[in-house]
C-alpha cells in the first residue's frame, strides 16, 4: 500500500520524548464530513507502549509530588495560555476530526483552557483538617496525598475538554498521568498534551499513548503502578474496566445516558420545544447528557410535537467548517450504523417517524456520515428508543397522563445522568428535583451542558457515582487522605 507522504506522522509522548510504536504501526484518524480527508496519522499502540509509558509516570511520580504547588499551577497556567494563543487553529482541527460545527469547537478548546487555569487555583487550595484529641499531648490532623500513577482514558465527543477536566486535577494533586484518547480523535488530544509539554511539565509526569483499547487496555487498567483509572465512555466498556482494575486501584467511570425533558402544560412550549432541539439535536446528539426523551403532558402533547418537528426539520446539517452549520455528521461509521438501526427499530415497534432519519448521500454529503435529525411519536416507555442510548440525533417523544406520570416514566430506565423539566410551577419544580433518579437536575434548561466548577456525574448505570467529575469535587478523587498521630515525647526520655 501507498504511504500518503503528505500526511503528518504524530508520536507517542513517552518520558518527555516523542516516540514511535514499538509495534511500527500506524492509522489514520479521518474527517467524518468527508472520510477522503485524512487529518493525521497516529501511533497504533501495543501493550508494550502502555508499559513503558506506566513505567516513566511510575518513576516520575516521587519527583512530581514534591514540586510546590505554585509551580505546579504556573505550568496549567501557561498550556491555558498556548490554547488561547492558538484557538482558532485547535478548533478547525477539532472540527475537522469530529464533525461538529466550528463555534463549539471553538468554545470546548477556550473551555479547556478556563479548566485548565481553574484547577491551577483549586489546586492550591488542597488542605486537610484538624481534629479534637482526647489525649492533650497529641495533636491529630489529616493530609490529603496524591494516588501515584493514573490512566486517563476519553470518549471523541468532546475529545479536548473532557480530558482536560480529568488531566488537569490530576497533575495539580501530583499524580502522574498515562493518557489514551479516542483514536477517533487524537490530534485535538494530541494538542492538549503539545501544550501541557510545552508549559514545563518535566520527563514522564504525563504520557500519551494513542491505538486501539484492544491493545493497549490491559496494561492501562490492571497494571500494578495503575493506582487510579478515569475514564469516560460506553457503559459496557466501564464495565470491563470495572471487573479488570486491581481491589486497590481506584476508579471513576462515567458512561452513558437516556436524559428525559419533560414537558408540563403550563410550559412554553416554543421554549421547550427549543430546549428539545438544543439538547437532542445539537453536537448531532453526541453527548451523554443529550435529550433523547421528550416527555410531554397529553394535554399539550400535539401542540409541543408540531413546534418540534418544525424547528428540526429548519435545522442546516453540513460541514462544521461551513458557516451556518447546526447539526455536522456523525463522529464515525459504527456511529452512522448505530443510528439507522435505531430508526429501523422505532419503526418495527410501532413508533411514528414524523421526520428525518435518513441518510444524506448527495452532493456535499456523498463522503460524510450525515443522518437528518430525528422525531418519533407514538413512543412507549418500553420500546428500545425509548430505554437504550443511541448517541445519535434521534428524540423519542412520549406522551404522560400527568405530572407524576410523567417522573414515573422519566425514572423508568437503567440510566440517571440528566433530567430536565419545562414548568412554571414551582411546587413541581421542587417535586421533580427531589424525586428524579439523576445525577445531575436541569430546570427550564437543556439536559446538555456543565459548569467546570460544578460536580458532574450521573447515578444508576451511568457512573459508578463514587467521586465526581468537575468543580473541587473533582480533586477528591485524586487524592488520599493521611491521618496523622503528632505526640510528644516525654520529658524525661528528651534529657
Amino acid at each position: 500500500m501507498k504511504v500518503d507522504t503528505s500526511v503528518r506522522t504524530y508520536k507517542n509522548l513517552i518520558n518527555g520524548e516523542w516516540v514511535a510504536s514499538a509495534g511500527g504501526l500506524a492509522f489514520d484518524s479521518v474527517n467524518p464530513a468527508d472520510v477522503s480527508d485524512v487529518v493525521g496519522r497516529f501511533q497504533a499502540s501495543i501493550a508494550e507502549d502502555a508499559v513503558a509509558a506506566i513505567e516513566a509516570a511510575e518513576n516520575a511520580f516521587e519527583s512530581w509530588k514534591a514540586v510546590a504547588p505554585s509551580k505546579r499551577a504556573e505550568m496549567m497556567n501557561r498550556a491555558a495560555d498556548l490554547l488561547e494563543a492558538n484557538l482558532e487553529a485547535y478548533a478547525a482541527e477539532l472540527t475537522r476530526e469530529e464533525g461538529k460545527p466550528l463555534a463549539s469547537s471553538r468554545m470546548e478548546v477556550k473551555r479547556s483552557a478556563q479548566t485548565l487555569r481553574y484547577y491551577a487555583y483549586e489546586g492550591l487550595n488542597v488542605s486537610g483538617d484538624t481534629l479534637p484529641s482526647d489525649d492533650p499531648t497529641t495533636f491529630v490532623y489529616t493530609k490529603k496525598e496524591p494516588l501515584g500513577v493514573v490512566t486517563v482514558i476519553t470518549p471523541w465527543n468532546f475529545p479536548i475538554s473532557i480530558p482536560a477536566r480529568k488531566i488537569a486535577p490530576a497533575l495539580v494533586t501530583g499524580n502522574t498521568v498515562v493518557f489514551k484518547p479516542a483514536s477517533d480523535t487524537p490530534l485535538i488530544a494530541f494538542r492538549l498534551v503539545e501544550a501541557l509539554q510545552e508549559a514545563g511539565l518535566p520527563p514522564g509526569v504525563l504520557n500519551f499513548v494513542t491505538g486501539p483499547a484492544s491493545k493497549t487496555g490491559a496494561p492501562l487498567v490492571a497494571h500494578p503502578a495503575v493506582k487510579a483509572v478515569t475514564f469516560t465512555g460506553s457503559t459496557s466498556a466501564g464495565e470491563a474496566i470495572h471487573r479488570s482494575v486491581r481491589l486497590s486501584t481506584r476508579v471513576q467511570l462515567e458512561l452513558g445516558g437516556k436524559n428525559p425533558l419533560v414537558v408540563l402544560e403550563d410550559a412554553d412550549l416554543e421554549y421547550a420545544a427549543e430546549l428539545a432541539v438544543k439538547g437532542g439535536f445539537e453536537l448531532t446528539g453526541q453527548a451523554c447528557t443529550g435529550t433523547s426523551r421528550v416527555i410531554v403532558l397529553d394535554a399539550v402533547h400535539d401542540a409541543f410535537v408540531e413546534k418540534l418537528v418544525a424547528k428540526a426539520r429548519t435545522l442546516k446539517i453540513g460541514n462544521g467548517l461551513t458557516t451556518g452549520t447546526e447539526v455536522g455528521p456523525l463522529a464515525n461509521a459504527n456511529q452512522l450504523d448505530t443510528v439507522l438501526s435505531y430508526v429501523a427499530f422505532g419503526e418495527e415497534e410501532g413508533a411514528k417517524l414524523v421526520c428525518g432519519g435518513e441518510r444524506l448521500t448527495e452532493g456535499e454529503y456523498a463522503f460524510g456520515y450525515y443522518v437528518t435529525p430525528a422525531v418519533f411519536t407514538g413512543v412507549k416507555p418500553a420500546m428500545r428508543i425509548a430505554r437504550e442510548e443511541i448517541f445519535g440525533p434521534v428524540i423519542a417523544v412520549i406522551r404522560a397522563n400527568g405530572f407524576e406520570d410523567a417522573v414515573r416514566i422519566a425514572n423508568d430506565v437503567e440510566y440517571g445522568l440528566s433530567a430536565s423539566i419545562c414548568t412554571t410551577d414551582e411546587a413541581r419544580m421542587r417535586y421533580f428535583v427531589e424525586h428524579s433518579q439523576s445525577g445531575m437536575v436541569k430546570i427550564n434548561r437543556p439536559t446538555t451542558g456543565n459548569a467546570y466548577n460544578a460536580p458532574f456525574g450521573g447515578i444508576k448505570m451511568s457512573s459508578t457515582a463514587t467521586f465526581r467529575e468537575s468543580g473541587r469535587a473533582a480533586l477528591d478523587f485524586f487524592t488520599q487522605v493521611k491521618t496523622v498521630y503528632h505526640g510528644a515525647m516525654p520529658v524525661a526520655a528528651r534529657r
